[in-house]
């Protein structure tokens, strides 16, 4: 099978010396850590096996949050804990969507324009949630950055988890949403075009723009998804996942690597061929700046404010212990994303011997010496 790091050991080094300072640190990183993962240079295991003598070797894993290979665990450890936070209440997936006019500023400046989208996003759903109209108080937020496509394009967007309800001002009440409305997109749209025009306008990089962006229609997209667990699934394998994993790399011949991806319109199978460099730039483009948080919390799912949480769920007289009723298999079927295989096996795994079937012996394999190459 063709995997990520296979395409990036033999064409990065074409990568590098094409595009040489403009590689943002972070890329020149991940390259690097993916090259190198499950390679002899960051040394591993060796397991033999004491009755016939069998020998398999397993390499370390990098543990970059980018390499196809690693992190897979993380996920489940995620989903498994966000299940704690969740109240008995209908919930929403709101989604908004950073203009393609933003895309090459924010693709350059990816930590600053991505921290200013995130803020006032997350404070444009909490101005227009305070109107009594709607919710008339504080509500609270899970924000997922999500920066691809599935043909590997650049679409940044937010994807806001929120309990449809929020807390009253003057903290005595829950005060509960509609079951099948939260907020008004459109309007909603036009206050996180302007928050954000007014932050970004704080920054050398508001010139970069162009002004048509703020006369046009921020695209913002809300809809009901029962209990909050289908989305918090769907949510989960981008969080631990990157743009593209290696199941689904087809081919990579005469400098072309095919791939597969499920249409957004259809929900068909179709494949993609680019040349090796496009494909590497397509991937790169999605690697997070270093320490970037791509999970944030707000209004009373935030960290410090668990005690409100908790005053909630008392209120709510608590979460019935099995599962409340989800969404219909129709509108869960929406929630579907692509399968996500585990690529990364467990941590000091046992192995037995293929050979005889008997447990086998592990002893560590140092790191080499030096700078090695892949």
């Amino acid at each position: 099978m063709i995997e990520i790091a296979d395409i990036f050991r033999r064409y990065g080094p074409q990568y590098r010396a094409k595009y040489g300072d403009k590689i943002l640190p972070s890329h020149r990183q991940a390259m690097g850590a993916i090259e190198r993962c499950r390679t002899a240079v960051l040394g591993g295991h060796v397991y033999t096996c004491g009755s016939c003598g069998e020998t398999q070797y397993q390499y370390h894993s990098c543990r970059n949050r980018h390499c196809p290979k690693c992190q897979n665990d993380k996920a489940q450890k995620w989903l498994e804990k966000q299940q704690d936070l969740l109240l008995p209440v209908p919930y929403f997936l709101l989604t908004v969507t950073l203009p393609s006019e933003l895309r090459g500023v924010a693709r350059s400046h990816q930590k600053q324009v991505y921290d200013l989208f995130f803020r006032t996003s997350a404070e444009a759903i909490q101005k227009l949630a305070g109107d009594s109209r709607f919710v008339g108080g504080q509500m609270g937020l899970v924000g997922v950055l999500h920066t691809w496509g599935r043909n590997l394009s650049y679409h940044p967007h937010i994807h806001f988890l929120i309990p449809g309800g929020g807390w009253a001002a003057g903290g005595q009440a829950w005060l509960p949403a509609r079951d099948n409305f939260l907020l008004p997109v459109k309007a909603l749209s036009r206050i996180v075009r302007a928050k954000f025009r007014d932050a970004l306008r704080q920054t050398p990089l508001f010139d970069l723009v162009p002004a048509s962006v703020w006369w046009q229609a921020w695209v913002v997209h809300c809809k009901p998804v029962g209990n909050g667990l289908p989305a918090l699934k769907y949510l989960a394998p981008y969080i631990f996942r990157v743009a593209i994993s290696n199941n689904r790399v087809l081919k990579l011949a005469e400098g072309k690597v095919t791939f597969r991806y499920r249409a957004s319109d259809t929900g068909k199978l179709r494949t993609c061929t680019l040349p090796a460099q496009e494909f590497i730039r397509r991937f790169l483009q999605h690697v997070l700046p270093k320490g970037f948080v791509k999970v944030r919390y707000y209004g009373f799912l935030a960290s410090g404010c668990r005690q409100r949480l908790a005053s909630i769920r008392q209120q709510l007289d608590n979460p019935p212990a099995g599962p409340s009723p989800g969404l219909d298999n129709g509108a869960e079927a929406e929630l579907q994303t692509e399968e996500h295989p585990a690529d990364d096996p467990a941590p000091n795994p046992i192995l037995l011997c293929p050979s005889c079937g008997q447990v086998m012996q592990r002893r560590l394999i140092p790191r080499p010496q030096g700078r090695c190459p892949p």
